[in-house]
């Protein structure tokens, strides 16, 4: 049986992060806790968790300083942001330091918990209440396909998941059954190791594959 995910928790609010840590309890193994962002950046740097949980607005040191400082020292380490605001420029800025995920404060502690099992894993994962947001403005960068697992029809239907549509109106857009496009999702997230059609998304459009 393999090992729980080790986690390092990185919250300003004591409250607020004692509920973090029982929930993710459950389910990892939390390793340690800070309360700024420059305590937590060195708690980070000596324990290598496999993820660290790290808020926005920490004091100290914000969470995208934090972010580029885990990048910068413990690369092996997988970070999840956590917030209380969804603006789309906050959310690009904290892709860009090195995030994995990012959830919003007011979601269930399940999407806590799966975000950080599937940044533990290698993957990334976005709130799905502002995953389609953030991939609009991905999808907007040219793709380089050169090693792209992916078949032409299958960039499709990504670009199409990309741009918030349900599989009903990818199937209309085009012009193919709906059972013809579930196949290809389910071929999509095989080959890109994806739990579902979002972040399956996510990871074509950071790889640049679409």
């Amino acid at each position: 049986m393999p090992e729980p995910l080790r986690v390092v928790v990185v919250e300003d609010h004591a409250l607020t992060r004692e509920g973090m840590n029982t929930a993710l309890a459950g389910a990892f193994d939390v390793v340690g806790e800070a309360a700024d962002g420059i305590s937590g950046a060195e708690l980070i740097a000596r324990l290598k968790p496999d993820v660290a949980v790290i808020d926005l607005g920490l004091p100290g040191m914000d969470g995208i300083e934090v972010t580029r400082e885990v990048r910068r020292t413990v690369p092996g380490t997988h970070v999840v942001i956590m917030t209380m605001i969804d603006v789309e420029d906050e959310v690009l800025a904290a892709l860009a330091a090195g995030a994995d995920a990012y959830c919003l404060k007011s979601s269930p502690i399940e999407t806590l918990i799966d975000a950080v099992r599937i940044a533990g894993g290698g993957g990334a994962y976005f709130d799905p209440r502002i995953a389609h947001v953030v991939l609009r403005r991905f999808s907007a960068r040219p793709a380089s396909p050169q090693n792209s697992p992916l078949t032409p029809r299958e960039v499709d239907v990504l670009r199409a998941i990309a741009d918030g549509h349900a599989n009903t109106e990818i199937a209309e857009e085009l012009n193919i059954g709906l059972g013809t496009v579930k196949g290809h999702i389910r071929d999509i997230l095989e080959k890109l190791s994806a739990a579902d059609r979002t972040q399956a998304a996510v990871v074509a459009l950071r790889k640049g594959f679409i």
